[in-house]
């Protein structure tokens, strides 16, 4: 399980924005996985299975997130100092980032498995339970989506 901490962590980092959050879903995975490891038929990767896993954990986690009435937290504040067209590159990207997170669910998660964690539109669809050419409309919807969120 060790292995594949750091792709969890990353995975539930992306889905959620916050590293204390990401923490937690990647442990609830790792208990989640040694119990259910198992039930793991073959039938597609198991870094597939796994991803499954960790989005379905980050959903549950965000639903009890929401019932308890907490809101994900923004990345890190940018800080002042010399670098400022990296800063300003920094927030661009947590501002795209924070809109893709608002998306509508299956928009959300094709734009996250396809762009943020590079998969292909095939992985993603594996992942997503999908056929691969409604990862692609998900994510040409999520485009038109994010043009008038930003």
């Amino acid at each position: 399980m060790a292995g594949h901490y750091d792709l969890i962590y990353r995975a539930a980092f992306r889905w959620c924005g916050n590293r204390s959050d990401a923490e937690d879903i990647a442990q609830d995975v790792c208990v989640k996985l040694g119990s259910a490891i198992a039930g793991f038929d073959g039938r597609s990767a198991f870094s597939s299975w796994v991803y499954r896993i960790t989005l379905n954990a980050v959903r549950d986690f965000q639903r009890a997130s929401n019932r308890r009435g907490r809101h994900a937290e923004a990345f890190a504040d940018v800080s002042t100092g010399d670098q400022a067209a990296e800063q300003e590159a920094s927030a661009t990207n947590r501002q795209l980032w924070d809109a893709v997170r608002r998306l509508p669910e299956k928009q959300r998660d094709a734009v996250l498995l396809v762009y943020a964690e590079e998969l292909s539109h095939a992985e993603a669809a594996t992942i997503m339970g999908i056929k691969e050419a409604t990862v692609g409309f998900h994510v040409h919807e999520a485009r038109k989506t994010l043009r008038g969120l930003l």
